[in-house]
């Protein structure tokens, strides 16, 4: 089956040959598959697995804890700051092009911690992770759509490559620790080499190159992507101050101030440029608004609602590090486990009930934390597997929809969007949960023993955050079912038709 994509313009193109005719099954495609699985690995590897090496890089750089942030954060900001300019790019000059240079680049950055002596010199390496991550991230999603031509195989590419990363991410905290039993903390990074080689190769031999007729050759608007970068980098930066510097340091309300400006002038240039870096019509299609706000939504819950657990169980009932981990297993396994569930789903519902299902359950979730979490930990336990279970299908589907609401030639910048919400969503959960803690404990977070009025009062913000974290995920997905029910019948494929094969 064939979509035709709402709002895309056809153009005419040289008949396709049975040999160059899309794969059937995900089998045909599996060169494809796993350099894109090795490319959304390498992303969430490297979220989690250098974590565990900070206190060892700090004591072997002299690295205070404010350059170790730097170390982590750096890769976050620049990674979030760039997808959209470089989703632009792709789009234009090739979806292939663009991942085969940013997996170079990831290769040779990668390469060059073996040679680093100082905190600075690691820091200048992990932005150039970033800027590979912002290159090769956006284009995984793009190509793994552009490779197929039917939704259910898309939907189930999609779900394979996500469950690689998720693995990845699940893992990298355990693998870091065993690892630097035995080698030093650069191995860490130099992982990273063979799984960009793996990725490069996969691509090369299983992704065709980029039609003609795919791309398109407007002008990049350069003020357009200066500006985007601004608004996301700043943005991403602004939650980590009002956690670190708290909502009484002038500090992150500057630079909250400066993102929001950033985000206006970005908005007008876009308005009135020719050629804008991001179509402001595109984004207002009922199925690419309604993903943003699933997706949006599904990452503001999932970092908010870690975030508070981890201090909740470690704080508040004495549970030691290791103990802490063992109780996020219900919501590892979930995201792990769960992506056998989607197609099985989709086959069933749908794709827009997929996702309307997914966006509640993290609602649901949430609420069951803010409502019930003081409780106890069965309770606790039941809302990660609600947000994991909605986050994982949300995930899937709501990047897919994305793809579907959009011309085959803004697919990269699509994908780089449903990244960026992401990102920034993730740090505003983050934020969120940081600024109420903030505001409701007067006492010191750190202080072994805390008296009984200090309890409460952690238990009462607690309490707070996961209300207010509901309330605003409650709202981001009311908004995105009511953008989803635009989507007429005749612009969108069947339940039956689209979940065919999966």
């Amino acid at each position: 089956m064939t979509v035709r994509r709402p709002g895309a313009v056809e153009k005419a193109g040289p008949p396709i040959e049975e040999a160059s005719r899309p794969p059937r099954s995900l089998r045909e495609a599996g060169a494809a598959l796993a350099g894109l699985s090795a490319v959304f690995l390498f992303e969430m590897l490297d979220n989690s697995i250098l974590n565990v090496a900070l206190p060892t890089i700090g004591r072997e750089l002299s690295a205070s804890t404010t350059v170790l942030q730097w170390v982590t954060g750096v890769y976050a900001v620049v990674f979030g700051g760039l997808m959209l300019a470089f989703g632009a790019l792709a789009d234009r000059v090739g979806r292939r092009k663009v991942m085969q240079v940013g997996l170079v680049l990831l290769g040779g950055a990668s390469l060059a911690t073996a040679f680093v002596t100082t905190a600075d010199q690691l820091i200048a390496v992990r932005a150039a992770m970033g800027v590979a991550a912002a290159m090769t991230t956006p284009g995984s999603l793009a190509l793994a759509f552009r490779l197929f031509d039917e939704d259910a195989l898309r939907v189930r590419a999609t779900t394979l490559i996500s469950t690689v990363g998720l693995v990845g991410l699940a893992i990298g905290p355990t693998a870091g620790g065993l690892v630097l039993a035995f080698a030093p903390w650069q191995m860490l990074l130099l992982v990273n080499v063979p799984i960009a080689a793996l990725a490069f190769a996969g691509i090369r031999r299983g992704i065709p190159a980029d039609r003609a007729d795919e791309l398109h050759r407007d002008p990049v608007d350069v003020s357009g992507a200066l500006l985007g970068t601004a608004t996301i980098a700043l943005a991403l930066v602004a939650p980590t101050l009002f956690v670190d510097a708290g909502t009484a340091s002038l500090l992150p309300w500057l630079t909250t101030a400066a993102a929001a400006m950033s985000a206006v002038l970005f908005v007008v240039r876009q308005r009135l440029a020719r050629h804008p870096l991001l179509d402001l019509e595109l984004i207002a299609h009922p199925l690419v608004s309604s993903g943003l706000a699933f997706k949006a939504a599904a990452s503001l819950a999932t970092a908010g609602l870690g975030y508070l657990v981890t201090l909740q169980l470690q704080l508040d009932w004495g549970w030691t590090p290791a103990q802490a981990a063992l109780g996020l297993l219900p919501q590892v396994a979930v995201l792990i486990a769960g992506g056998a569930l989607i197609g099985p789903l989709v086959t069933r519902v749908g794709l827009d009930q997929a996702a309307r299902l997914g966006a509640g359950a993290v609602v649901c979730g949430l609420a069951v934390y803010g409502l019930l979490g003081r409780l106890g930990y069965v309770w606790v336990a039941l809302a990660l597997v609600l947000v994991a279970a909605g986050m994982r299908v949300v995930g899937v589907v709501a990047g897919t929809n994305v793809m579907r609401g959009l011309p085959l030639n803004r697919t990269t910048i699509g994908s780089a969007l449903v990244d960026t919400a992401g990102e920034v969503t993730t740090g505003i959960g983050i934020a969120v949960g940081g600024t109420i803690l903030a505001a409701l404990y007067t006492g010191d977070l750190t202080t072994a023993d805390w008296s009984a009025h200090e309890t409460a009062q952690f238990r009462e913000a607690v309490t707070w955050a996961g209300l207010v974290l509901t309330a605003v995920t409650a709202t981001l997905v009311g908004w995105g079912i009511t953008r989803a029910r635009r989507v007429t019948d005749s612009a969108t494929p069947s339940s039956a038709t689209a979940a065919e094969g999966a």
